[in-house]
């Protein structure tokens, strides 16, 4: 049964459907960049709260900028806009629920002004982004905006054909002021630090390369609130669909898998108003900072910890790595000696419930999380996640030797080839730089460590760091990862 509205009240009562009328939604949210977190997260939330029969005005318009972002639009298209979330429980049982909060779909490329157009409506009240953490064209170093970039440039050249993101929503936000209409909260859901700050620089470095009058005006007038988002969302692959026909009888080209676990913590600063989103589990906060630090310090720094001596080991999933006591007292010894006690009170937390929670989301077998996606994009991970954390065991004088094996086992994996010989790509747009660097073995630390935009001069330059550095990657090669964790079991705080 292809999904769809006219078939939605044959799908099993077991599965949650919408129970508003769709066709009543107005848009108040664009969301662009339509993936799988999106629509495991912030529609979710959105969805949950359009089931309380109220808040009509905060349907959602996607936008795709990419080109690819257009199998997506056709999808959603094809379904009326409507797909199937699953969420993976550790048992093996799986809850199913149709979401419906999406309601239309613009593809830039195909007609620009349309999509400034939907910007521009006075309905719209929230922008939110997942355009990753490399879509905001800043220098992950030097935090700068780069203004020279291909596509800036022509978008300043041509605000009615943008390319960018940022040419999209300045140019939008030219026609709302001209029109006297208020502007939009642009909310940004990517996984980055601070990531309504680093939005709002990027926006306000475009505009004032544009108008600084302009520029004055988003700055008073326009608010870029804080969030710390969660939920693993792994890829949705064509097993998954598979089971989804075969087991309910849905055809969905392109159902969502998560994990059961979701949270989202989010600054309430909004100029034009906000979805109740409290009512449904979101935590509105004066300091996102603090949930911030905690998640990317222990989750995504824990999945960096796992990715790369994980692969390097043979292993290809997060639960084959945490079904290992070798790995999952390291892991558990990172978070516990490395991360914890740098971390401080978290207001509202149990760090220690936190942890547990993590291992046991890590260790979810119906999941499958790949490592092969955790590793991808460690030039943009390893300098947010883990770098903060080594900046202050070296201020602290604390112990190196598990964050140096970290960044050992990462210059190791960036030699293309695990423990077993087998062969693999590296994903990363600095990939060739990276493999360069990593490549002599006798110069490894030297060349590796001096890529200082990525990890500035004080890794090089700290004699505990280097020496760490040596001894891992040494203890790496010679002995193999089963072994050198096995060392660490005796290794104090």
């Amino acid at each position: 049964m292809k999904l769809g509205n006219l078939n939605l009240s044959q799908l099993d009562k077991q599965v949650s459907t919408p129970s508003y009328a769709r066709e009543q939604l107005k848009q108040g949210i664009v969301h662009i960049g339509v993936g799988g977190f999106h629509r495991a997260h912030q529609a979710v939330y959105t969805e949950r709260l359009l089931q309380q029969g109220s808040s009509q005005e905060w349907g959602i318009c996607g936008v795709g900028l990419r080109d690819a972002d257009r199998a997506m639009q056709t999808v959603l298209v094809d379904q009326d806009y409507l797909y199937t979330l699953v969420e993976l429980g550790a048992d093996g049982s799986n809850t199913l629920s149709v979401i419906g909060a999406i309601n239309e779909f613009l593809f830039g490329p195909d007609d620009p002004i349309a999509v400034i157009e939907k910007l521009a409506d006075p309905a719209v009240r929230i922008v939110s982004l997942t355009i990753t953490e490399g879509g905001y064209n800043v220098d992950d170093h030097t935090g700068l905006f780069n203004g020279e970039h291909p596509d800036i440039i022509h978008d300043l050249q041509n605000p009615e054909s943008p390319r960018t993101v940022f040419g999209y929503l300045i140019e939008a936000l030219v026609r709302r002021r001209e029109r006297g209409l208020a502007p939009f909260t642009v909310m940004s859901c990517d996984n980055l630090p601070h990531n309504g700050d680093v939005a709002r620089k990027a926006i306000l470095s475009y505009a004032s390369l544009r108008n600084l009058e302009l520029c004055g005006w988003i700055e008073e007038k326009v608010t870029f609130p804080n969030s710390m988002v969660d939920r693993i969302t792994p890829i949705t692959t064509p097993g998954h669909k598979q089971w989804l026909k075969q087991n309910q009888g849905i055809e969905d080209s392109w159902p969502v898998v998560c994990e059961p676990f979701i949270q989202w913590v989010l600054e309430d600063n909004f100029c034009n108003g906000r979805p109740a989103w409290e009512r449904v589990g979101v935590q509105f906060t004066r300091d996102v900072e603090p949930y911030e630090r905690m998640k990317l310090r222990l989750l995504n720094a824990g999945h960096s910890a796992m990715a790369y001596l994980g692969y390097l080991a043979g292993y290809r999933y997060t639960h084959e790595v945490m079904g290992d006591p070798r790995f999952s007292r390291f892991i558990r010894d990172f978070m516990d000696k490395d991360v914890t006690p740098l971390l401080g009170d978290v207001e509202g937390i149990d760090i220690e419930v936190y942890k547990q929670t993590l291992i046991e989301r890590f260790s979810n077998p119906q999941v499958g999380d790949q490592l092969a996606r955790l590793c991808m994009d460690g030039s943009s991970k390893i300098p947010k996640f883990l770098l903060p954390t080594i900046h202050q065991l070296l201020k602290e004088g604390r112990n190196l030797d598990r964050v140096a094996l970290i960044i050992a086992s990462w210059a190791l994996y960036l030699r293309g080839q695990d423990e077993a010989g087998e062969l693999y790509d590296i994903q990363d747009p600095m990939a060739q730089r990276l493999r360069q660097a990593a490549e002599d073995r006798t110069q490894l630390a030297q060349n590796f460590l001096n890529l200082q935009d990525l990890f500035g001069s004080e890794l090089l330059d700290s004699d505990e760091f280097r020496q760490a550095f040596n001894h891992a990657q040494d203890r790496l090669q010679s002995l193999g990862v089963f072994s050198v964790l096995e060392s660490l079991d005796s290794v104090a705080a």
